[in-house]
This record gives structure tokens, C-alpha cells and sequence, in this order.
């Protein structure tokens, strides 16, 4: 597989995603916005609509949308402060429903491109959405080696944050919108429906593995690379969707670590039980 080369581009693309998605992933979570990956994933297929509709190319269209999209959920955000999950509900559900419309409007043959963003298509990667994920990889990095304490801080206390004099607001539309551009250029191989739980996933199986947050990151880079390398292998020998099947590999991953850990403490309780004995 690895002589064609669109199977060179998606192995690329994996590798950049599996060193991004722990940092933006373990940030969502901790932050309690899991959900927003899944909201701008959803608002991301508007914009490949919009793309299609009026024949621009659909990335450039879902940068501008999910960008749009990430400042507006951040002013919901401050206008339900007590109830944010109402923010979440409106800007999926409104997404969703103007994609929808989007798709009514649009010509049949757009079908199968949908599809593709809908499902993920290692076929439809190109260079440059290589060369574009690789300075989105470099950009994203690079930002969380200068903002990492400040972020830190922002995450786990947003009032000590403000009290720091640090810029909260502009901070969390800055997150909001670096999330969504990711999102908007890891969707055509991920596609729309399971790209957030290609972010979220590899950060929460680490943290099943340590508790120190850089060292959490790490992991998440190696589980990211296993399942990314092993999902593509498997959707190319099989045939199945790469990104259900990359989806699908990580859930195993989280599985069989849940066991380990459960078998381990139980042969600790047992060993522990046996010394009081004697």
C-alpha cells in the first residue's frame, strides 16, 4: 500500500494528527468542552456545502465557517454562562440543519464529495492538505510550548486566570477557533462524524495511564500514532471508512488498557490480602 500515493499522503497526514490531538484533546477535555469538537465537526459540513454549492473549494469554505462558528459559540458561551451545554445544542443542531439545507439546494452529483467528508476518504487527500496539516501540526505546537502555563491556568481556573490580568476571553476564542481550523483540515480524512473523537480519544486513554499533564501528552502521541498507522492499515486492506475504522481501534485501545489496569489491581488486592493473612 505504501507505493500509491495517496496512501503516502494519508500516512503524513496521520502522523501530524497523532502529534496534535493530544494537545487540543486533553485541553477540550479538561476544559469540559469534549462536546465542542463534536458541535464544529458538525458546523464543519455546512461549509463543505457552501463549497459545493457555489463550486469554491470546500476546505476554504469550512476554514471560514468553522472560524465563524468558534466565535459564535464562544459568545454563547457568556451569554448562558450557568447553562453552556445550551450553546453547544444551538450550534450543533443550527449547523446541522443549515448543512442540511445547503445539500437540498445543491446538485445530486455532490452526493458521493459529501459522503466523503461525511465518512473520511483517504483517497481525497492531496499535498497540499499535507503541506496545510503540517503547518497547522507546527503552528498548534509551537503554540502550546509559549502558552502552556497561561492555558494551564485558564483551564483548571478561569477567575485565577482573570485575577492573573491574563486575556480569558480572547484566549478561549483563540482555542475555539485553532480547534476548529484543525478540525476543518483533519475532516477529509477523518471525516465529520468521528473527527472529534479522533481528538479526544488518544488524550483520554493516556490519562487512564499517568496523571502528570506533559507526560499525558506524550502518551497520547504514541496511542495517537498506533491508532492512526494501524485504523489506515486496516481501512486499506479492508475497505472500511478510515475514519470509523481509526475510531473503532482507539476504543479497543481504551478497552484492553481498561482491563490491564482492572487485572492489575485486582492481583495487588489479592497479593496485599495474602501478606495480612500471613
Amino acid at each position: 500500500m505504501f507505493f500509491y500515493g495517496f496512501m503516502q499522503r494519508a500516512f503524513q497526514a496521520s502522523f501530524i494528527i497523532a502529534l496534535i490531538a493530544p494537545v487540543l484533546g486533553l485541553f477540550l477535555i479538561l476544559r469540559r468542552q469534549s462536546l465542542m469538537a463534536d458541535t464544529l465537526s458538525h458546523v464543519s459540513l455546512a461549509g463543505v456545502a457552501l463549497g459545493l454549492l457555489i463550486n469554491v473549494n470546500p476546505t476554504v469554505t469550512t476554514l471560514l465557517v468553522v472560524v465563524a462558528a468558534a466565535i459564535l459559540l464562544e459568545y454563547l458561551r457568556s451569554l448562558y454562562k450557568s447553562y453552556s451545554e445550551i450553546s453547544i445544542a444551538m450550534l450543533m443542531s443550527g449547523g446541522m440543519a443549515l448543512a442540511l439545507v445547503l445539500m437540498g439546494l445543491g446538485a445530486g452529483s455532490s452526493t458521493v464529495s459529501i459522503q466523503q467528508y461525511l465518512f473520511g476518504s483517504i483517497v481525497t487527500i492531496s499535498s497540499q492538505q499535507v503541506a496545510l496539516l503540517a503547518v497547522l501540526g507546527v503552528m498548534i505546537l509551537a503554540l502550546y510550548v509559549l502558552f502552556r502555563k497561561p492555558l494551564y491556568v485558564l483551564t483548571f481556573d478561569e477567575e485565577t486566570a482573570f485575577t492573573a490580568g491574563l486575556p480569558i476571553k480572547w484566549m478561549s476564542i483563540a482555542f475555539n477557533v485553532v480547534t476548529g481550523v484543525a478540525i476543518a483540515v483533519i475532516m477529509p480524512i477523518a471525516g465529520a462524524l468521528l473527527v472529534s473523537s479522533i481528538l479526544v480519544l488518544p488524550a483520554a486513554i493516556a490519562m487512564r495511564l499517568s496523571k502528570r499533564f506533559d507526560l499525558v501528552i506524550i502518551v497520547g502521541m504514541v496511542i495517537g500514532l498506533i491508532g492512526m498507522f494501524s485504523g489506515l492499515a486496516v481501512s486499506y486492506e479492508v475497505g472500511t471508512p478510515p475514519g470509523a475504522t481509526i475510531a473503532l481501534i482507539f476504543i479497543l485501545i481504551f478497552m484492553l488498557i481498561t482491563a490491564w489496569k482492572k487485572a492489575r489491581m485486582l492481583m495487588k488486592r489479592k497479593k496485599n490480602a495474602s501478606l495480612a493473612d500471613h
